[in-house]
């Protein structure tokens, strides 16, 4: 109850301000009597002390060191019974009331302390109990409104309509909740908060303010908590003061009913995910018994097998020996679902799956050009700017070539994540690596040494029986023979041999093999055990 709420109860009347009318906004949260002069050490912030002013009737210069002590403490009003004995307050105390603004009321002589304070609780109190059942019937308005399946929008909107201001409801990272009609001011300042990397920071405080100085406006946030680490702001184009305790009551009560309805809808967008998820993993693992039932599973979550798709797959960067296991799958998961929530402001349809601390992205495309494969670059470039700037991290990811249907996306898959990994292996941080088919050489690299050892020998066994300088000039022949696609002129025109030498060279390579060089399989084997050769030596 304020100051100037108190002095118009009935029961009060006779009461006058003669100082400090300035401060008559001040709460009164309590009243005390000063029944001792060491009253001082005993204020209370927002009290009311009514007095007779017994105790300084004969140093009535001690007011002041009262008021200035009421002052400093936040106290509500000095109450003094003039006239009783003290005849009047000097000068100097009302001047000081005056610029302290600490309202001095001239109490009525009719009335006793007792009564006084007795007259002042009631009137806190009915005070209190009427805004108690104005705040349940607010409550209970917009809870109905949730439970007849209006949703919140149609609660912002409510809320909008009794205070008389405009409501945007953003996350933690400054993302829209709420459609941002009638908001359209505010939506500048938000994306300009963004792009500065402003965040607020999450604290026990029911609300605070700040002035825009684009256009010299004042927002009010009031937190909205839905968990442990995720939860959003009311935004209120306009200040609301916390002395208004009936516009603070009725943003506070929608406050807590768009929190649970945050939480219910957090919670079945988690259990849908989960069961989308489950699908994609099964299908990735092979534990469908046909395409006809991945096909007719995958249409309930807007994935249809005629529609080409591009797959990426994305990994946090950096040592995972300095956090424990179920740290890291947390940090992914606040990511991952971070990033999913941007996904849905994409104007092309973006499907976001996680496996373990890896997130996969299947781009919706219609052909490959240097178009599409810019759109997905740049979106992805995006969720890197997104993921620093929110979370103080890097992640990086691997693209797939363009899959034709989605019966085919877990080759997809397979290319990013090869993608990915021969990222990883250059040591490089936050990249986009494109998947390339590897050539022979490559694919033989991944292949262990010994392996590779044991198919020379075994293809080559029979050239262990001769010299090494014979073994030399007849693999020569043999790979001559075999890049010029077994032509024997051309063999010979390269080695600078007779014809006749390169056919007696390619008669005793087949003697020592044991098999005819006119053999496919046996000209594969070779062909691969002299790149092997080549591999060895370098």
């Amino acid at each position: 109850m304020k100051v100037t709420e108190l002095l118009t109860l009935p029961a009060l009347a006779g009461m006058n301000v003669i100082a400090g009318e300035t401060g008559t906004d001040r709460e009164v949260y309590t009243v005390n009597m000063m029944d001792a002069p060491d009253i001082i050490h005993f204020l209370k912030p927002n009290e009311l002390l009514v007095t007779t002013a017994y105790h300084v009737k004969d140093k009535p210069h001690l007011l002041s060191s009262l008021v200035e002590a009421m002052a400093n403490q936040g106290c509500a009003a000095l109450g003094i019974k003039t006239g009783r004995f003290l005849t009047e307050i000097p000068e100097a105390v009302l001047v000081l009331a005056n610029e302290l603004s600490l309202p001095i009321i001239d109490l009525p002589h009719e009335l006793s302390l007792g009564e006084i304070i007795n007259y002042t609780l009631r009137g806190i109190l009915d005070q209190r109990a009427a805004e108690l059942a104005f705040a349940m019937e607010t409550h209970k308005q917009f809870t109905d409104l949730i439970m007849r399946g209006k949703g919140i929008e149609k609660l912002l909107d409510h809320l909008s309509e009794m205070i008389g201001y405009r409501i945007l409801l953003v996350d933690q990272y400054l993302k829209p909740l709420s459609r941002p009609i009638s908001t359209s001011g505010i939506i500048p300042i938000i994306k300009k908060m963004r792009g500065a990397g402003f965040r607020f920071n999450k604290t026990k405080a029911s609300s605070f303010s700040f002035t825009s100085l684009t256009n010299q406006q004042t927002y009010t946030i009031f937190p909205i908590y839905m968990d442990e680490k995720k939860f959003g702001y009311l935004t209120i184009a306009g200040e609301v003061k916390s002395s208004d305790n009936l516009l603070t009551l009725t943003i506070e009560q929608a406050t807590n009913v768009i929190s649970f309805a945050l939480m219910k809808e957090h919670a079945l967008k988690q259990h849908d995910r989960n069961i989308r998820n489950d699908f994609f993993l099964h299908f990735l693992d092979g534990n469908f018994s046909s395409q006809e039932e991945i096909t007719n599973r995958a249409k309930e979550f807007s994935l249809r097998n005629e529609q080409a798709y591009i797959c990426a797959v994305g990994k946090i960067d950096g040592p995972e020996s300095t956090k424990s296991y179920t740290q890291l799958q947390r940090q992914a998961d606040s990511i991952f679902q971070s990033l999913e929530d941007e996904l849905h402001l994409s104007p092309h349809p973006i499907h976001l799956f996680t496996k373990g601390k890896k997130c996969i992205l299947l781009y919706e495309v219609n052909e490959v050009s240097a178009d599409v494969l810019q759109y997905v670059e740049a979106s992805l470039k995006s969720l890197q700017k997104i993921t620093a700037s929110q979370f103080g991290c890097t992640i990086s990811f691997g693209i797939s070539t363009r899959s034709p249907s989605f019966l085919q996306t877990k080759n997809s898959y397979k290319e990013a994540n090869d993608s990915l990994i021969e990222g990883g292996l250059a040591k490089k941080t936050e990249y986009i690596q494109s998947f390339r088919t590897k050539d022979i050489m490559e694919l033989l690299r991944i292949i262990p040494e010994e392996d590779l050892k044991n198919f020379y020998f075994f293809a080559l066994q029979g050239f262990s029986k001769i010299i090494t300088e014979e073994e030399q000039s007849l693999l020569q022949t043999l790979s001559v023979y075999l890049e010029t696609h077994c032509q024997i002129s051309e063999t010979a025109k390269r080695l600078f041999v007779h014809r006749n030498t390169v056919v007696y060279r390619l008669e005793k390579c087949e003697e020592l093999l044991g098999k005819s060089l006119k053999d496919p399989e046996t000209t594969l084997q070779i062909r691969l055990a002299l790149r092997i050769k080549s591999l060895l030596n370098g």
